[in-house]
């Protein structure tokens, strides 16, 4: 790992490997003096050998506020669990991703075992902010304008463009633009809802397609939904819906484009009930006409970001048994995919476009979508939910839909075709233009020409195993 970059150093790292420790029944009187013996602001809480909550000095001062004697209060009484944990191994945006949405200033550390081994505390990341990511995403935390967050969003392009020149692992790479981005929004929205005070909580802001999958690029646009209790009155579901319009519209105030397809949660269609959404949902999967199969198919990639998570987890069951029960569903999203699963032209030469007259291949169209959508209408047909296509494609392979050297094949072409498409945003950027996905030929060594084709194959292999699969042939 570069030097410059301990946004990815592991948390074992930074974190203190000395945990101290006092007994469930011990006084808070005893804690105190422990805590004071040893300097340090907090204390971990042990019950039959295992560790089940932490006592803070902020703890303390609260009991003593309300005028508990630390002699007869047990350190069981005042502690706060279930730990939060955080395996030594994972990179410290992670932690601090944790902390800030859960808004605590320390995390226990685990090896791989699950045994305690330490605690990294906010002051600990505070001290490797200067200059890097993590000092990016404190300042998104702390961010108090839409203007704030404009000029952040524009240095998470930076810090990914920086990332990937210092040869980041792919996966790494667009998880952490993913989870920088989820920050932002969250931030977003609750700079938004200021503005709102009266609005209800009894709602969900989903993020749909690349964005439920946490596989955004730089050049992706929007895709979002809302959810909404039934019991809702009229009034509050006009406020939702300005509130709404508000949110989006800040949205591409900050540099997020506005899907072209409109799916965003400031259109009526996109913001719903929950008997509404289930009612869509069912509609969508039994009833497979072309829009459907798209909306349908961008829906299963939901993910709750903000609000009530009782909502999104109905939705999304709603989704799981609908989809689990169409046939031909599934079979429509398939010959869809398959229609892209052929990138060679004649004798075997990568078909290409002109974009602004040069010869170019849309790498997100004809390489990524077929690998990503394949992936999940199989996920799919399993009745499998959740996760990133790396992830959906080592649970098709442990359900024995693909064969390991099939699963090593679509996660090789993937990240292959993801670094392509990440480079030609990159270079877009570094000449002033916006990010896209055309690969130039023009920018190409003839490796990179050669993985491209290396992945193509993958893809336009893939693209049979599904006709095959799924039995197309006869599919008109």
């Amino acid at each position: 790992m570069n030097d410059t970059s301990p946004f990815f150093e592991p948390v074992g790292s930074v974190a203190r490997h000395e945990v101290i420790t006092c007994d469930a029944q011990a006084t808070v009187h005893q804690v105190a003096s422990i805590m004071h013996e040893r300097s340090i602001s907090s204390i971990i809480v042990r019950r039959d050998g295992a560790e089940v909550g932490i006592i803070t000095d902020r703890d303390l001062r609260a009991m003593l506020a309300d005028g508990r004697d630390a002699q007869a209060t047990r350190a069981c009484d005042i502690m706060r669990g279930p730990l939060f944990t955080i395996n030594e191994d994972r990179p410290l945006y992670e932690a601090l991703y944790h902390m800030s949405r859960r808004r605590t200033h320390r995390m226990c550390v685990t090896d791989a075992s699950g045994k305690l081994i330490g605690m990294v505390t906010g002051t600990d990341l505070q001290r490797l902010q200067t200059r890097n990511a993590l000092g990016l995403v404190l300042a998104i935390e702390r961010a108090e304008s839409v203007d704030e967050l404009r000029s952040l969003h524009d240095q998470v392009q930076k810090t990914a463009v920086d990332l990937f020149r210092q040869g980041l692992y792919i996966g790494e790479l667009v998880g952490t633009v993913a989870r920088l981005n989820d920050l932002l929004l969250v931030r977003l929205i609750k700079l938004v809802r200021q503005d709102y005070p009266t609005l209800t909580k009894d709602c969900a802001f989903l993020v749909l397609g690349s964005e439920g999958r946490g596989e955004q690029t730089l050049a992706t646009d929007q895709d979002n939904a809302l959810v909404y209790a039934d019991h809702l009155s009229a009034a509050e579901v006009d406020e939702l819906a300005r509130f709404s319009e508000a949110l989006i519209t800040a949205l591409i105030g900050i540099g997020v484009p506005e899907c072209t397809g409109g799916i965003m949660a400031r259109n009526p269609e996109w913001r719903r009930s929950l008997s509404d959404w289930k009612h869509t949902v069912h509609k969508w999967y039994t009833t497979p006409i072309p829009d459907h199969v798209v909306h349908g198919t961008m829906f299963f990639d939901m993910r709750r970001l903000y609000g009530d998570p009782a909502l999104a987890q109905q939705v999304q069951q709603a989704v799981i048994d609908a989809v689990s029960h169409s046939a031909p569903f599934l079979a429509r999203s398939a010959a869809n995919i398959v229609r892209f699963c052929k990138p060679f032209g004649w004798f075997g030469r990568i078909e290409t476009e002109l974009k602004d007259g040069v010869r170019s291949f849309d790498v997100k169209k004809n390489g990524l979508f077929p690998i990503t959508e394949g992936v999940k209408v199989l996920i799919q047909q399993k009745g499998l939910v959740g996760g990133n296509t790396h992830q959906r494609i080592e649970m098709l392979e442990g359900a024995q839909v693909l064969t390991p050297k099939q699963a090593r094949n679509l996660v090789a072409s993937f990240d292959v075709l993801l670094h392509l498409r990440l480079k030609a945003q990159f270079d877009a950027l570094a000449a002033g233009k916006k990010p896209h996905n055309f690969l130039s030929f023009e920018g190409l060594d003839r490796l990179q020409i050669g993985q491209l084709k290396l992945a193509l194959q993958t893809v336009e292999t893939f693209g049979r195993f599904l006709e095959q699969h799924f039995q197309l042939g006869g599919m008109r």
